[in-house]
This record gives structure tokens, sequence and C-alpha cells, in this order.
């Protein structure tokens, strides 16, 4: 595993870089922000541009929060030219590396399987990664970062934590450099896979560092956090074993389709019962594509916070997520009597359960419907 080399490359700010690209600006030092300025002040920000997040804006920072002494530009966001964007970026990397040694995580970061091309362009990791990032820039205008490491896990931390901090947004980790380096590194929800929660339980036995974890007593983190505790254990000691043709061949046992959204404005019942039968039209369609049927059915309704009737200095104060905590849902879930990918019969069985399981009495800003048990449409015929 230690002869192996793999890069994390992300995009910096993605849906903002995408937007001063388009326009013609220099994503470096054009203050922009992706948000629907047709929405109230409270609307949450896509993202903020590197510029403007030097100047202390936070990403995913509410408008209101954005201080008035700053100028900006406001893109109202266009996910389609998101898509369009990284399709591109992936036809670099298609230049460049075979599709089975890259792995896309998210529309903005891909993990690249880079060992058998050293050789062959005759480079080390990072003159490739360099030449990567390079002809993205030329190809597309947007700005990469990328974490070099002999494992996944490595490379992500790489990304993550070291890359940042280097003038040619490149990092490198080994397992050596990792203990070396970031043993000693606070906080712990900077490592991947690491939030909050993990983080206090961590820290309520005295373990404050990825030195703590891999020198602590396993029992105790088994205890702790089950068998979540393994992968923990492992990457305290900056191992990972999973390589990206695991995760190409992986199949699940159980299969989904979801589809939810946050609706612009507080919904009233029969609005909503609207929104929830186009959602599950339009997932039908995605079924139908794809040739899967389903059995299992599950619809969330998320009300609004108007819901609590709280003072508006009270609600406010509240974070998002105290907000999400507090705010009542409902909905349910049923396993329906045939295998099917009919929009009839699914929209039949989804408004049995918006009729007897949602209050016709609380507004609704959130939607989420989702098709469990999906399987290959020969697996039963009707």
């Amino acid at each position: 595993m230690a002869d192996r080399k793999y890069l994390c490359i992300d995009q910096k700010s993605f849906y903002a870089t995408v937007e001063c690209v388009d326009r013609g600006l220099d994503p470096m030092t054009t203050d922009l922000v992706v948000a629907d300025p047709e929405r109230s002040e409270n609307t949450i920000c896509l993202a903020v541009s590197p510029s403007l997040k030097a100047k202390g804006v936070t990403n995913r920072c509410r408008v209101k929060e954005i201080p008035k002494h700053l100028k900006y530009i406001t893109a109202v966001p266009r996910m389609q030219l998101y898509i369009d964007c990284a399709a591109a970026i992936h036809g670099v990397f298609l230049k460049y590396i075979a599709p089975e040694d890259i792995h896309t995580y998210s529309i903005d970061e891909s993990f690249l399987d880079v060992t058998p091309y050293l050789k062959l362009y005759n480079m080390t990791a990072r003159e490739l990664a360099k030449t990567i990032i390079d002809d993205v820039r030329n190809t597309v205008g947007t700005v990469s970062t990328c974490g070099i490491g002999t494992n996944l896990y490595l490379c992500k931390i790489a990304l993550d934590i070291t890359a940042k901090h280097s003038k040619d947004f490149i990092g490198y980790l080994d397992e050596e450099t990792y203990k070396r380096s970031l043993w000693h590194h606070r906080p712990l929800t900077d490592f991947w896979r690491i939030g909050p929660g993990i983080a206090r339980r961590l820290e309520s036995v005295g373990m404050y560092t990825m030195e703590d974890v891999a020198k602590g007593d396993e029992k105790l983190l088994y205890k702790l956090l089950g068998v979540d505790a393994e992968d923990l254990i492992d990457h305290a000691w900056g191992r990972e074993s999973c390589t990206i043709a695991e995760i190409k061949s992986f199949k699940a046992r159980n299969n989904c389709l979801s589809s939810g959204q946050v609706l612009m404005r507080e919904y009233s019942y029969e609005e909503a019962r609207t929104i929830v039968k186009e959602m599950v039209d339009l997932l039908c369609l995605e079924l139908v594509d794809q040739g899967l049927v389903t059995n299992n059915i599950s619809l969330h309704i998320g009300h609004s916070i108007a819901a609590l009737k709280l003072p508006k200095d009270a609600s406010a104060k509240l974070t998002d997520r105290e907000i999400l905590k507090q705010t009542p849902f409902s909905g349910g879930a049923m396993t329906i009597p045939v295998t099917t990918n009919s929009v009839r019969i699914l929209t039949k069985y989804f408004e049995e359960i918006y009729d007897t399981k949602v209050s016709p009495d609380l507004p609704i800003k959130r939607v989420s419907i989702s098709f469990g048990n999906v399987v290959d449409e020969g697996y039963e015929q009707y």
C-alpha cells in the first residue's frame, strides 16, 4: 500500500468560482456569493468566493451575516451550469487517467489513483497533480486544490488540512508524515468523518488528538462508537485499506432512490400535497429510465419554524441545526402490495400517507420522498 499514490482534487469554492469564470472575472480576487436575492436575508449562501473568505466571510453563511461594508456580486444559483462545468473538469481528468481509476466523490471533488501513470508519464505524483490542475485552470477556469497520499484517507486529509497552507495548493501525506505533522492537530473535527458529536464523545474520555485515539483504549472506543471505531482507529494511524477498485465494485444489498427540497416559502397543506405528487412523478420517471421498480415508499414533511409560534427575536437566535431539531415533522413509510414503477399506483399510496399522517394545520417548509427496496424491473413481471 505504501507504494501507491492517490490524488484528491477539489475545486475551490466551486459554485462561486464558476460564476466568476462565466462573468470573465478572476475567481481569486472577485467578491461574489451564490445566493437567491429574491429570498429573505436568512437565505443561506451556497458558496462564497475565495477573496470574500479571506475577508472573514464563512462558507454557507446567511446573507444577513455578511458585513454590510463589503461590496460583492450576488449570483443566482444555476445548477445546470455547475453540472456542465463539473463534466468538463472530469473530461480533463480523462485526458490523463482511465475512468476505472477515477472516483467522483462529489460534484467538485474526485479521487484519482495515479500509481500506474507515474512511470508512464515519467513524473512524480506532485508533478502530475500540478499538470492536471493547471490543465483544469486553463481549460475550465476553476481553481483546484489537491491532496496526495499513499492511501485514500491520507490524500483526503492532505487536501482538507495540508493543501490549504501550501503555496501551490498541493499537500502530501504518508503514514510517517501524517503522524509527525498531524498527530497533535486540533480540533478533531478537521479530520474526515469526525463530526462534532463524535468529537464530543472522544473528548469526554480524554481523547483530544489523533495520537490520543491511536494510543487509546480500543475497548473503550468500541463502547463509544460501535463498529465505527474500527475505521477511526485505522485512520488515527493513517491507514486505509479500501481502494478505488473496491469502491467501484461495491454493490449495496438494498438500494433506494430519494428526492428532497426546501420550499421557497411556507406552503399550505394543499399546496404541499401538489408538490409531493410532482416529486413522485419525477422520481417515477427516474425509476422507468433506469429500468427499476420498488415496493417500499416513505414521505418526510418538515414543518416551518412558524409552527413553533416563537417570538421573532427568539427564532432569529436559533442556528439551522437547532431549528431542524425543534420544528415538528410528519410523514411515514409503507410497504405496498405490488412491486412497480407506475406513477399512478405510487402516487395513490403517497397520497394515502399524506392524507393520514400530515397535519393540515401546520405550514410546510421541507418535503422529502424516497423509494426503498429498489430492484431491476425484471425482478417481477405484472
